[in-house]
C-alpha cells in the first residue's frame, strides 16, 4: 500500500463540478523554482533531464505530452532534443514560465482536468509527469488517463520507499525550516505500487532510473556542486543509487501498439 505522508486534498473547483487536482499550479510558480538555484539546482535538474532523455530515446521527435510540466524543467530540453511537445497544465497560470523559456509556437499547452485530459485514445506517442504524481490525492486517476492518451509509453517520476525516504517523518520539520517553508508533503510508493497499477491499463516491460542516493536536501546543505556530483559517482558506482535511489524514474510500454511514425 502507499505510503501516504500526509493526505494530499484536491482543490474544489471554483464553478461547483467535481473536486479537480491542482498541485501543478505550485509547481509551475516562480517559488517553486527558487527551490533550484545555483550550480546545486542546475545539477538535480541535469539528472533528471538525462533520465526522461534516456527513456525517451527509443522515439526520436516523438509526439510528447508533459503533465503537469508547467515547471519548464524538462519541456525546453524536450523541444531542443526536437520532440513535439504539448503540456496539459490545470490552469492557465501553469504557462507562464513556458511562455517565457520557450519560443512562441515551439509547444503547445491546453489548460484541463487533469484527470480528463482532453485527447482521444493514443493521441501521443509518449506520455510524462514529473513533480507532479507524488503531490496527486487521485494519482491511480491520473495514470489511468496517461495510459489511455498514450500509443507508445509513459513515463512518471516518483519518491521510492526504499531511499531515504523512509525517513521523511523524522526530519520533515527540520527539512521544511531549511527549506524555508517551501516543502510540501508527499506520497511515497513501495517498488511495485505504480508498476502495478500500469499493468491494469495495458502497459508493461519497465524500466527504472534512480536519480540520487543522497537527499536532495543534504546536496543543498552541502552547497556543492562538484561535492555533489562526486558523492553520487561514488554512491553509483557501488550500487547504492540503483537499489536505494531517489526519485525513481519509471517507464512501461503499451504492449499493444500500432505502428512506430
Amino acid at each position: 500500500m502507499t505510503r501516504r505522508q500526509s493526505i494530499l486534498k484536491a482543490v474544489p473547483d471554483p464553478d461547483g463540478l467535481p473536486e479537480r487536482e491542482r498541485a501543478d499550479v505550485e509547481t509551475s510558480s516562480d517559488r517553486y523554482a527558487s527551490r533550484f538555484p545555483g550550480e546545486i539546482g542546475e545539477h538535480f535538474l541535469e539528472v533528471q533531464a538525462r533520465a526522461a532523455l534516456e527513456l525517451l530515446a527509443p522515439w526520436p521527435g516523438a509526439r510528447v505530452l508533459e503533465v503537469g510540466g508547467g515547471h519548464a524543467q524538462l519541456a525546453p530540453r524536450l523541444v531542443a532534443s526536437g520532440y513535439q511537445v504539448t503540456v496539459v497544465g490545470s490552469d492557465e497560470v501553469c504557462r507562464a514560465r513556458l511562455d517565457r523559456l520557450l519560443a512562441p509556437g515551439s509547444f503547445e499547452f491546453r489548460a484541463c482536468d487533469l484527470l480528463d485530459l482532453p485527447y482521444p485514445d493514443r493521441s501521443f506517442d509518449v506520455v510524462l509527469a514529473f513533480r507532479l504524481v507524488a503531490h496527486v490525492e487521485r494519482w491511480s486517476e491520473l495514470l489511468a488517463e496517461m495510459c489511455r492518451v498514450a500509443n507508445r509509453a509513459v513515463i512518471v517520476d516518483y519518491p521510492d520507499s526504499r531511499s531515504f525516504n523512509r525517513f521523511y517523518r523524522q526530519f520533515f520539520k527540520w527539512k521544511q525550516a531549511f527549506e524555508g517553508g517551501s516543502t510540501r508533503t508527499f506520497i511515497t510508493f513501495q517498488p511495485e505500487e505504480i508498476p502495478a497499477e500500469m499493468t491494469r491499463h495495458g502497459f508493461g516491460r519497465p524500466v527504472v532510473l534512480r536519480e540520487l542516493f543522497v537527499p536532495m536536501v543534504v546536496h543543498r546543505v552541502m552547497g556543492r556542486a562538484g561535492l555533489s556530483r562526486s558523492v553520487e559517482r561514488a554512491a553509483a558506482g557501488l550500487g547504492l543509487t540503483r537499489r536505494f535511489g531517489s526519485p525513481s524514474v519509471l517507464r512501461m510500454e503499451r504492449l499493444l501498439t500500432g505502428d512506430w511514425r
